[in-house]
């Protein structure tokens, strides 16, 4: 190893910002350290090199500003790769965990390289970092900023998209695979992708301790936050990874499809004591995270060893510099908060009002054109749905996937949360003075059955992940219909079948912001897993067999995205109150029972009927602006008979949906159905679901 000297030509250029920012004949690297004693620099010829080619020391008198160690190093370009160093004091007990062997990852890299590497004294070495320039042709892209009540979102992982041998692609498992399928994303009619997360991760889980390696699939397990993942690069080169990803941004947004990220602020892959040393401990331990019993342990709201500081103003800083990253440089159309409830946590770990980070992000201007969601709890308890921060700030709503889930199932005294649920859950969000638009409707997500497994198992399956079977939720609201798993029961499969065309109806013409999950609209199955997280394998990707197996299904789901797409009546930005329209005495939502009389909301029905008024538009006369949608529902387990009210008599109404129909007729995509009998007088079949939409 190469002990170099401080360099005499080493010039100063500017302190800030963070990182390796590279110059014109040089770069400058810029890191925080309070109570480091010392700071080196480790530069590397080659990715697979175990040592470094040279090592700066940092003069702690000419290139130490306060708490930022800064120094430039002339002649070294992009892709130079690269380490810190910092020495300091060892004081577990204190939360003090300085090691001048340890390899650390800076907190601002913007791409890492390479593999772990584990040397003789045990010193876990991480993938190293890589100057970056961050110059790209964008030819001109830009945010798309569709309005969000306007947004169908479909949460995607970006390897499990491709990376099965049936897709296809030429580059499997990558952010150029994704390239080569948005023909299939735009013919769905998607407009968003939520992208779990693509910021740097171990490959392999950091913490299984003595169970056996697993691969860390999903991602959840932050290792530098301003790097895109290296393993979804089609190229090795290091760094490569960064021009890959803007060229998927670019090509999505060509085709009208905006770009979420999904990231994990709350937790980092370091772990609790017993976890590695790999960037944030080594440099300022109780900065970055939330200590406890004096600093010797970790607090852990999140569930995984350890939480980030996130309103310590040093992290809350970080934080906001990588979302304006995120936005600035690769045209980023909007963020997803893992575990958002933690970054309402101050310094001790209480949740306060008005949490500065959440403000901050809220209130930035870079940030203004941007989406925000928020999974508004933590593992801690925190369950903020419907009061996270404010009108800034849409959320993931838990509520509605549960109430859709126990209705369809049939559950007794689930009219009402239904009909709230299908509404907008004004319940949850007018309080605060929020709209629709502000619930992220779904009932499916990468955490918990996919929507098959949603009707083919009782039970949880986890065997696979090697936790015998003590791992995931399991609160499911699902049922078999009579047998766990696959069937050639005809009964029951065209149950499921039904079922799934329920819920994905309900989901696609609610009030608020639809999510679907990737592959649920060919019915892909994870044998019953439903906490995928380490399965790196053909149980968690897309199987594109299924797509041309189960065109029904994946017919019926596009005509529905359409529908929403064309008809303002099924996303309206306000609230609906049940206040007259002044047209043939019809509210803007009336709600019926069964017989088309008034209905008994604490009664143990499973039967509803809803007629939803288009919204409308008075100067002088009225004009509508989309159509009335009239809803049918029957989610008990006998057929029953349904009396359309008097209200609904006197309109033209086409069938548009009927989940109890063999395809073609499940769906008519063009509203040209039948009509209802004259009488207004028919049985509905068991679970089942029909929607008629007035004749212009």
């Amino acid at each position: 190893m190469l002990m170099a000297h401080p360099h005499p030509e080493l010039q100063f250029t500017h302190i800030l910002p963070y990182g390796a920012v590279l110059h014109e004949r040089g770069v400058q690297f810029v890191i925080f350290s309070r109570s480091a004693t010392a700071m080196r620099l480790l530069l590397y010829k080659d990715v697979d090199d175990r040592e470094p080619d040279e090592i700066i020391d940092f003069n702690r008198e000419t290139d130490r500003w306060g708490d930022i160690w800064s120094v430039f190093v002339p002649n070294v370009k992009e892709g130079q790769l690269y380490h810190f160093q910092a020495e300091g004091p060892y004081d577990p007990d204190n939360g003090m965990l300085f090691d001048g062997r340890a390899r650390l990852i800076d907190p601002y890299a913007k791409a890492l390289a390479g593999t772990f590497q584990y040397s003789d004294d045990g010193i876990v070495r991480p993938p190293k970092c890589v100057v970056v320039d961050d110059q790209y042709n964008w030819e001109g892209d830009r945010h798309l900023k569709r309005d969000m009540s306007e947004t169908i979102i479909y949460e995607m992982h970006v390897k499990g998209f491709t990376a099965n041998k049936n897709s296809g692609v030429e580059n499997p498992g990558t952010y150029l695979g994704v390239i080569e399928k948005i023909p299939y994303l735009k013919s769905l009619g998607v407009t968003a992708v939520e992208l779990m997360p693509v910021h740097e991760f171990p490959i392999m889980d950091m913490m299984t301790g003595d169970k056996p390696d697993r691969t860390n699939y999903w991602g959840y397990d932050s290792m530098a936050f301003f790097a895109p993942h290296r393993g979804y690069a089609a190229s090795k080169k290091p760094g490569a990874q960064v021009n890959e990803f803007k060229q998927m941004v670019k090509a999505l947004h060509q085709a009208g499809i905006e770009v979420i990220l999904d990231v994990v602020f709350n937790h980092t892959c370091e772990g609790n004591e017993k976890g590695p040393i790999l960037s944030f401990k080594g440099l300022e331990n109780s900065v970055y995270y939330m200590m406890a019993n004096g600093g010797s342990h970790y607090k852990n709201y999140s569930g995984c060893g350890n939480t980030v500081n996130g309103n310590h103003p040093i992290v809350r800083e970080m934080i906001f510099h990588c979302l304006r990253h995120w936005v600035h440089n690769y045209h980023i159309d909007g963020f997803r908060f893992d575990l958002a409830s933690i970054l309402s946590r101050d310094r001790h770990g209480n949740l306060v009002p008005n949490p500065p980070l959440v403000d901050a992000i809220a209130e930035d201007p870079l940030l203004s054109d941007t989406k925000i969601i928020a999974e508004a709890w933590d593992a801690a308890g925190a369950y903020q749905v419907g009061s996270f921060a404010n009108h800034r700030w849409a959320e993931w709503n838990g509520r509605y996937r549960d109430d859709i889930r126990s209705f369809w199932r049939g559950d007794p005294g689930k009219i009402g949360p239904m009909a709230t649920r299908l509404a907008g859950s004004s319940d949850l969000y007018q309080p605060g003075g929020r709209q629709p638009y502000h619930s992220i409707n779904f009932i499916t997500s990468h955490d918990g059955f996919p929507m098959n497994d949603l009707v083919s198992y009782n039970e949880k399956h986890n065997e696979a992940n090697g936790e015998d079977n003590n791992d995931g939720d399991n609160h499911n609201i699902s049922y078999n219909y009579g047998v766990e798993g696959p069937t050639r029961r005809k009964s029951i499969a065209n149950t499921r079948n039904r079922q799934i065309k329920n819920m994905f109806s309900t989901l696609l013409l609610s009030q608020g912001v639809p999510m679907i999950l990737m592959g649920d609209e060919c019915r892909k199955t994870q044998g019953g897993n439903n906490n995928s997280y380490c399965q790196d394998n053909e149980l968690s990707w897309m199987d594109w067999k299924l797509v041309d197996k189960n065109t029904e299904m994946r017919r019926f789901v596009r005509a529905l995205i359409a529908f929403r797409r064309d008809e303002p009546t099924v996303r309206q930005e306000h609230f609906l109150s049940g206040a007259p329209t002044g047209r043939r005495g019809l509210n803007d939502v009336n709600w019926y029972s069964a017989l088309g009389t008034a209905v008994d909301w604490n009664g143990g029905e499973s039967a509803l009927t809803c007629l939803l008024a288009s919204p409308h538009v008075s100067n002088g006369r009225t004009k509508l602006l989309g159509r009335d949608v009239l809803f049918v529902m029957n989610a008990s387990a006998s057929p029953q008979q349904f009396i359309l009210p008097p209200v609904a008599k006197s309109t033209s109404w086409r069938l548009f949906i009927d989940t109890a129909a063999e395809t073609p007729a499940d769906v008519f995509p063009d509203l040209n159905g039948p009509r209802p009998p004259a009488s207004g007088k028919f049985i509905m079949p068991d679970r089942s679901l029909k929607v008629y939409v007035a004749s212009r």
